[in-house]
């Protein structure tokens, strides 16, 4: 096994749990304030990975890093907004699955802006694990993909969001002139959830107040979330300075078959066809990109 992929499995797995640990703060916190946490808690330890990585003594950040981990950072930010707001239209199934065309967005973006190329094969990959990652989205129709609404413009962003923001800190981490592989991409972490943090904290401070103290509040909970979280981000950083931004995300999205197997067994949920076929497709697509 290559080690890109290894780490990407590993960073989807811990993205899921991280993810289950979240919703367990949405009794206390508001949308915006749950997803805060990953990045106020997480950020202590990624300081603390950075700087262990680098021996206290960084490199030179040029001015191309700040400007690729700024994109990456706020598209995130957006990308995370967007998906959100498509779940308030009624249509979470439809939203979801356009957010989950961040993989093919992100072979396209990297084609243009870093010149990352992609086979035929990884093409068809993308595209196969596309349709299972839909099947696997929530009980929706063609029609209902093929029908213009407020669901799936949102969803499209998110999914445009997420894909840049992969591009953007792959292209930070590319860009620094120094360092290997873990230092390159444990500082682009550093530098992203600083930035991040620093972005919604102000949002959260001005727009929803009270927030802040109460994520301060759900410490016991959160700072899971934000060692787990940070983790999983270690691994996404890495694994997409190894490799393809779209591919890396392609093959993260096995995530969502983590998902479906955490629910059968700890809620007891039973499997249907649908789910089958699109597990199937999803390691089938997953298979090809490999």
């Amino acid at each position: 096994m290559e080690l890109w992929l290894g780490i990407t499995l590993v960073a989807a797995f811990l993205q899921n749990v991280r993810s289950l640990l979240q919703k367990r703060l949405t009794g206390a916190l508001s949308v915006n304030g749950a997803t805060y946490v990953r990045f106020l808690y997480a950020l202590p330890f990624a300081w603390v990975y950075g700087l262990w990585l680098w021996d206290g003594q960084i490199a030179g950040l040029n001015t191309q890093f700040w400007l690729y981990v700024l994109t990456g950072a706020v598209a995130q930010i957006m990308a995370t907004a967007c998906l959100l707001q498509s779940f308030t239209t009624g249509n979470f199934a439809v939203g979801t699955a356009y957010s989950k065309t961040e993989a093919a967005q992100a072979a396209l973006f990297g084609l243009v802006i870093l010149s990352d190329t992609v086979s035929l094969w990884v093409v068809a990959g993308i595209c196969l694990s596309l349709v299972g990652v839909v099947l696997l989205s929530g009980r929706i129709g063609l029609a209902d993909l093929l029908k213009p609404n407020r669901a799936m413009w949102l969803g499209l962003a998110a999914g445009a969001g997420f894909a840049i923001s992969a591009i953007g800190f792959r292209g930070a981490s590319l860009s620094l002139d120094d360092g290997t592989v873990l230092q390159r991409a444990g500082l682009t972490l550093l530098v992203a959830v600083t930035l991040q943090t620093l972005i919604m904290g102000s949002y959260l401070r001005l727009r929803e107040p009270g927030q802040i103290s109460r994520a301060l509040a759900a410490w016991r909970v959160a700072l899971w979330v934000g060692v787990i979280g940070m983790v999983a981000s270690a691994g996404w950083f890495t694994a997409m300075t190894l490799q393809n931004a779209g591919i890396v995300r392609a093959v993260g999205q096995i995530e969502l078959l983590f998902t479906v197997i955490t629910s059968v067994w700890l809620l007891g949920e039973r499997l249907h066809r649908r789910e089958v076929l699109g597990m199937i497709l999803v390691v089938s697509g997953i298979w090809l990109l490999i």
